[in-house]
């Protein structure tokens, strides 16, 4: 998945801004067209730790205000949990993103040995 907010950073600034209350979180969105209804999480964005993460979910929440009552019957329910989803936040993975990013680093020097 794509990570919005790290262009330009190397890897030392991710984890050195990780260090001091950085985080990687994802948004949702949902999305309904009368029967058929889409929950969606967005690209990752990396937050530094002086931002907050209100912010850059207010466009997930919106469009789900918008478009995402529609549908019949997850509509309603998606939507309400997209918006408190992001109202808390987004869901924090920076668990996941630094496991991932380990075993991606570790993989090759096992091969090498």
């Amino acid at each position: 998945m794509k990570i919005v907010g790290t262009e330009g950073m190397s890897n030392e600034a991710i984890r050195a801004e990780l260090d001091r209350g950085g985080r990687f979180v994802i948004y949702q969105y949902c999305i309904s067209v009368v029967f058929m209804t889409f929950k969606r999480p967005s690209a990752i964005y990396f937050l530094r730790a002086d931002e907050g993460a209100g912010g850059k979910g207010v466009k997930f929440t919106l469009l789900s205000v918008l478009f995402g009552w529609w549908g019949i019957p997850w509509g309603p329910i998606w939507t309400i949990q997209s918006i408190w989803n992001n109202s808390r936040g987004g869901r924090d993975v920076t668990q996941q993103i630094v496991a991932s990013a380990g075993q991606a680093q570790a993989i090759p020097q096992a091969r090498g040995a």
